[in-house]
């Protein structure tokens, strides 16, 4: 698992501020859609690792992020029910 952190990209105050630390089985690509523990989805902008840093002391990366638009279907998962189609 890799530790990151996430970062919202404000676009309406050009501004940047700490959301929260989450891991990922595999490290985000920028463009990617991130369903975060908030239920929002948010739009990967950057990435930017952390040479020799290890998960077990912090985070590795930081991940910028914004928030889509309400009207995106990936606000919505596609129609699926992520506790009776994605969970076990």
């Amino acid at each position: 698992m890799h530790k990151v952190l996430i970062v919202m990209h404000d676009h309406a105050h050009d501004d940047y501020y700490r959301m929260n630390k989450v891991e990922f089985e595999t490290l985000p690509a920028i463009g990617q859609y991130l369903y975060n523990t908030d239920g929002l989805v948010y739009h990967v902008e950057e990435v930017t690792n952390f040479a020799g840093y290890v998960s077990s002391k912090g985070a590795v990366a930081l991940v910028v992020v914004h928030q889509v638009e309400k009207e995106l279907p990936v606000n919505d998962l596609y129609g699926l029910n992520i506790e009776e189609d994605l969970d076990d």
